[in-house]
């Protein structure tokens, strides 16, 4: 009823309107025509308006109708704010049930959807693992920090393995990580805490407790971050700026590591600079190479995105100094060699596609037990395909060779002396391998397979470099199971 009152209003006020300076008998055939919706407030004029006597309606009686057609319509308003009012108070009032939403507004029907949380900047990850939503807490003078995590296990299967003692099928924990860190303001910092598991083609199965103990310790990555616009300055125990995969293995495509990584640094500790201009990404470290505490190695990144889908990086690395230390985490021939990449990265759509070349060079140094140069060339392609309900299929190829080395020393062999600690393949061999990584992911849940081979080449005639008990079989398959949850 109030809707049609408040229509008839309104068309009484415009004809009245129209009617001001008009004749009479014109006024009142235009006020008949709109009283024929009938309201109830206009009673009085409507009967005035029957009569076909001019006098009846004058200048003066239409704008005395005019001035109470707007007193209505102001008191219409008033009784209409009232009624939202009581409407919203009573909307408020009322227990909603906090497994369903509380019934929108058209306000909020036309409000936007919430963007969704954008990933975490660390760690740094490749498709299709990604980080969960961060938990977030205050921590009063650092202020909002962000927590995630991961948990998970894996399980493999090897043939031809070297050592006969060894167990065919191993399983242990992956990932037991905890990550915490503080992204915003000019002081910022990075934790990340916990077990972990680090496996590598070709090389024999490490359980995960003497992987800690050999690698970087119960807390592998830890560094402040010093930021202001697009340039930062991070200092402590950093991921390595070198090779086109990451060190963990949820950060990759692939379960295990590849022939090319097991020639990179992984952790390193040190200074890095980092800036943005336009198109070109910068970094330069000063760090201690190959875990060696040695701060004698300088390394370096150009990134420059060609556009949104392509991006082509330069990555250089090598040691000023030399070091004669030599263990699991810090090999002797690859903390003292250079090391060098050209890395091309396609993203676009549901497709990641990265080929990337490798050389790695170590001069002869007596003093330090090297006795020969060395040098080996190597590239490889990772490509994954995200299809539809969390599927996706990760492949890499892979093949580097050792281009010299001398065959009375062994400690020349860069090849297969790298972070995994296998065994020699022999100077001047080579190897390639292949992986398939079908993967599927839930939410946080996740579960996936590595399906692999290493075929050697070139293997010296002595033989007894490359797998099985007695070194002569050239060829290594694998298959591995991880599954697990980001949190």
């Amino acid at each position: 009823m109030m809707n049609k009152t408040y229509g008839v209003c309104f068309g009484l006020l415009a004809f009245g309107l129209v009617g001001l300076g008009t004749p009479a008998s014109r006024a009142q055939g235009r006020l008949a025509a709109g009283e024929t919706g009938g309201a109830s407030e206009t009673a009085a004029t409507s009967a005035a308006s029957s009569s076909s006597s001019p006098a009846a309606s004058s200048p003066a009686d239409l704008r005395q109708r005019i001035d109470a057609l707007k007193a209505e319509l102001a008191k219409l308003n008033t009784e209409l704010a009232a009624e939202k009012d009581e409407d919203s108070a009573t909307s408020a009032a009322a227990p909603q049930d906090q497994g369903s939403p509380a019934p929108a507004t058209p306000a909020q029907a036309a409000a936007p959807a919430a963007a969704a949380p954008m990933p975490l900047p660390s760690p740094s990850m490749t498709a299709p693992l990604s980080t969960a939503v961060p938990h977030e807490f205050p921590a009063g003078p650092f202020g909002k920090l962000d927590v995630t995590g991961i948990l998970s296990g894996v399980g493999d299967v090897i043939g031809n393995r070297v050592n006969t003692s060894d167990s065919i099928a191993h399983a242990d924990i992956s990932n037991a990580q905890v990550f915490v860190q503080k992204t915003t303001g000019w002081f910022q910092f990075y934790l990340q805490g916990g077990a972990y598991n680090i496996l590598t083609l070709g090389a024999p199965f490490s359980q995960t407790g003497p992987t800690i103990s050999n690698l970087y310790g119960a807390i592998p990555e830890a560094y402040l971050k010093l930021a202001k616009g697009n340039f930062n300055i991070e200092v402590g125990a950093l991921p390595t700026l070198v090779g086109a995969e990451y060190t963990f293995s949820f950060e990759n495509l692939n379960i295990e590591r590849g022939l090319l990584w097991n020639q990179e640094t992984a952790v390193s500790r040190g200074v890095q600079l980092n800036e943005t201009y336009k198109k070109l990404t910068l970094a330069f470290s000063v760090n201690d190479g190959y875990y060696s505490n040695r701060y004698t190695t300088l390394s370096g990144s150009l990134a420059y995105a060609i556009n949104s889908s392509n991006t082509l990086t330069f990555i250089g690395q090598g040691n000023a100094g030399s070091n004669v230390k030599n263990t699991t985490a810090t090999p002797k021939l690859q903390n003292n060699s250079m090391i060098y990449n050209l890395i091309y990265t396609y993203t676009h759509g549901n497709w990641y596609i990265s080929p990337y070349y490798q050389y790695n060079a170590v001069k002869a140094n007596p003093t330090i037990g090297i006795l020969a140069a060395s040098h080996t060339n190597g590239g490889a392609i990772l490509a994954n395909y995200n299809f539809k309900h969390g599927f996706s299929f990760a492949v890499r190829p892979e093949y580097i060779r050792s281009s010299s080395g001398n065959l009375l020393d062994p400690n020349t062999n860069l090849l297969g002396l790298g972070f995994s600690g296998i065994g020699s393949f022999g100077p001047g061999s080579g190897a390639f391998s292949f992986t398939a990584t079908p993967t599927w992911a839930k939410d946080g849940f996740f579960v996936r397979a590595d399906i692999s081979v290493v075929h050697m080449t070139n293997l010296p005639a002595s033989g007894g470099t490359a797998f099985g008990p007695t070194g002569t079989n050239a060829n290594q398959p694998r298959g591995l199971i991880e599954a697990g949850f980001m949190f």
